[in-house]
């Protein structure tokens, strides 16, 4: 099996980043915040943040990952 080269290595890292945009394009975020303590007793709360990809930024990474690896290809010859 033929050594990666770095252009591959971040060319495949970019093409999973881009294909995890198209199959989980929203995802959820919970930050946990003591609000209030009295003695033992501590009130806390729990905020949901959503974040959501924008399939044009999903399709710019994976493009880019492929001309990276397509790059790494081409250097090896």
């Amino acid at each position: 099996m033929a050594r990666m080269n770095g252009l591959m290595v971040v060319g495949a890292i970019l093409v999973l980043a881009g294909i995890l945009g198209f199959a989980i394009p929203v995802f959820t975020t919970q930050k946990t915040e003591e609000v209030a303590r009295i003695g033992d007793l501590a009130l806390q709360t729990t905020e949901d943040t959503s974040y959501s990809i924008p399939p044009l930024l999903s399709g710019g990474v994976l493009v880019l990952g492929l001309a990276l690896i397509g790059a790494g290809v081409m250097q090896k010859r």
